[in-house]
């Protein structure tokens, strides 16, 4: 035996929603069905349900580091098998054909990269009535145990053939292996996330008890103030707040928080609107989250998908969805005093201090994030890597230099932008200008991009937005110019089938077969599925930003500018990963471009654990590279 290829039917009162760690941490979790293929064979089924034993020969396969094994969204098959066995499985000896397809851009179900892929066997779509009959509780909370019904026997087929369309799926992926050091990556993130990051549970059901609280009289004040029966009626608001003098077309979170920073807004609408806010918290959902996803072990396990972000690989959020908490209000000094406040639900003293329970709660959201007993966070965060990877791949020497010298790179932009003399003569103002610029022009974008970054909430005048545009483009040649390159690539290796390379960056574009190929500078790939060219533009298949969906995509030069630039800029950070994991430093998360690593109290030098972050890779030679860190009792922003 060389390869073992599993799929699994279980059940549980935990729902899978809240992750497969919590899905397993129940008495009541069991393994019904267990379909296996060795080394290609039919598939042969066991059935655990009616007391069936699974042989010796496919129990010692799954724990033979000799033996390779593969399933289709390998994390659900190993957290169970490990619960079943009581037996930690090494993700080294596994495989994952979701997590190749997701390499080339693939969508991420069974189903449908067996049918975007075309392939003999395809998924049994009658899979969800059965596993809706077998898998999840009744109302009464038992479970369906009819295992001599015809519909069980449909439901072992269907196990059998998600083993033959797996395989399938494997033999089509043969033709575009992915890079090693893809696997090694894949390895280190199920660590993490079988590692999982403690909570502080004390801290999550105190501030659900005070949301309620506060939700309660927030409510009675709305009612009192409006007369509604139902203020959170948005009909019955929008009426009542066309009777103060203000329509409105929307109540959606922006277009809140335009009235309320209008100066013309009544004191009553904005009193009311604040008020509605505090009854329907939806970062309080956070916690929610937290108090359903956490484990018995205190910890919530896979809060981070593995390349996650179509086309550049970054990981993306599950279940907390660390990547999106709410920052808060509160300065880093009054998280502690504020979290005292919480656990011991003292709502008078919040109040008196802050004034704002509702946006207390939002600003702690993070801090319910904790360290082992003993231990404490320390965080690492590489400083604008993108705008580092972006100069360098670019060119952009000016920028390289501000960087390798230490100085302030938003300072600097505004200074190259305007001719202000040096960065000692740019005032507050003008760095706004510099700073909004750096973070919103990188990619080809305009005034709209700008508008998106805040520019206008900065107190840039909107007719003052198109000559921030072409000031940045004027101070940034090399990149306006690698906009283009990258484009004119592109288009080249679409229309004529041959590898182009862009000199000096390590970077090349290639097709095979439907897919573009873009080879990035440390030698992994980045594909666009189902890739042409029409009527001159580059079109695509894949997930929008709006929609999960797989459709046609149109892009150019700045948009696959940004995927090279997030791409490479997560490389970087997975290589630092790996070496801070083999010499003993434990990570328990990675939010956008910083580690989270769990280590004894005072134990850990923070300024030798930035200097392992910022290490370059060999493929990065002349990119400064730099990292900043600091130590917490909690997870928080610095």
């Amino acid at each position: 035996m060389k390869l073992l290829r599993l799929d699994l039917e279980t059940r549980s009162d935990n729902e899978i929603k809240f992750g497969v760690h919590k899905y397993v941490d129940s008495d009541r979790f069991k393994i019904l069905l267990l379909a296996y293929s060795i080394d290609g064979e039919e598939p042969e089924i066991v059935d655990l349900a009616k007391g069936e034993i699974i042989p010796i020969e496919i129990q010692q396969g799954l724990v033979d580091p000799n033996i390779k094994k593969a399933a289709f969204n390998a994390s659900f098959e190993m957290t169970c098998l490990k619960k079943h066995l009581g037996q930690y499985l090494p993700p080294e000896q596994w495989y994952d054909e979701m997590i190749h397809g997701m390499e080339l851009g693939l969508p991420a179900s069974l189903e449908q990269m067996a049918k975007y892929l075309k392939v003999s066997q395809q998924k049994d779509t009658e899979g969800k009535r059965l596993i809706r009959k077998f898998c999840i509780p009744k109302k009464d909370g038992s479970f369906c145990e009819e295992f001599d019904s015809k519909d069980w026997e449909l439901f072992k087929s269907y196990c059998i053939q998600d083993v033959k369309a797996e395989g399938a799926i494997a033999d089509k992926l043969e033709a575009y292996p992915i890079a090693e050091s893809e696997w090694e990556l894949w390895y280190l993130d199920r660590r993490i996330n079988d590692r999982g990051i403690g909570v502080d549970m004390d801290l999550v059901h105190a501030a659900l008890s005070l949301d309620e609280e506060t939700s309660v009289l927030a409510k009675e004040k709305l009612q009192e103030l409006t007369g509604l029966d139902n203020p959170n009626s948005v009909m019955q608001l929008k009426k009542w707040l066309s009777e103060q003098g203000l329509e409105v077309a929307s109540l959606g979170k922006e277009q809140v928080t335009e009235i309320l920073e209008d100066s013309q807004t009544p004191q009553i609408v904005c009193d009311a609107l604040l008020l509605r806010q505090a009854t329907s918290n939806a970062s309080i959902k956070k916690y929610d989250m937290l108090d359903n996803a956490t484990c018995s072990d205190e910890r919530i396990h896979g809060i981070l998908q593995f390349y996650g972000a179509s086309r550049t690989g970054r990981w993306a959020g599950r279940l907390l969805q660390v990547q999106n908490l709410p920052r808060g209000s509160l300065k880093p000094n009054e998280l502690a005093d504020a979290r005292d406040f919480v656990k011991n639900k003292d709502i008078e003293a919040l109040d008196m201090i802050w004034g704002d329970v509702p946006n207390i709660l939002k600003s702690l959201i993070r801090s319910s994030l904790i360290p082992s007993e003993g231990n404490e966070f320390i965080v690492s965060d590489f400083s604008a890597i993108e705008a580092r990877v972006i100069a360098w791949l670019a060119g952009e020497e000016w920028v390289l230099d501000t960087f390798r010298t230490g100085h302030d790179i938003y300072k600097a932009t505004a200074n190259q932008m305007f001719n202000l003399g040096g960065v000692d003569k740019v005032d507050k103002s003008m760095r706004q200008r510099g700073k909004v610029a750096t973070l919103a022009l990188g990619y080809q974008g305009g005034t709209g991009a700008l508008k998106a970054m805040g520019a206008l909430k900065m107190g840039i005048e909107e007719d003052e937005l198109q000559g921030l545009v072409n000031a940045w483009r004027k101070a940034n040649p090399n990149i306006v110019r690698f906009w283009k390159r990258v484009e004119a690539a592109a288009k080249r290796a679409l229309e004529f089938g041959t590898k182009v390379s862009l000199r000096g960056t390590g970077i090349s574009f290639y097709v095979q077969d439907r897919f573009l190929m873009i080879e990035l500078p440390n030698g992994r790939s980045i594909a666009y599925t189902n890739a042409r060219l029409e009527e001159g533009r580059i079109r695509y298949e894949g997930k929008s930003m709006a929609s999960s969906t797989f459709q046609t995509l149109d892009t150019y030069g700045g948009k696959l500018v940004e995927n090279i630039v997030q791409a490479t800029a997560r490389d970087v950070l997975g290589e630092s990963m790996i070496r801070l994991e083999k010499l003993g430093y434990k990570i328990v998360a990675h939010v956008h471009d910083e580690v989270i690593l769990d280590v004894p109290k005072g134990a850990s030098n923070i300024d030798e654990i930035n200097k392992l972050m910022a290490i370059n890779p060999e493929w990065t030679e002349g990119l400064p590279l730099a990292a900043a860190g600091f130590r917490s009792d909690f997870y928080m922003k610095d």
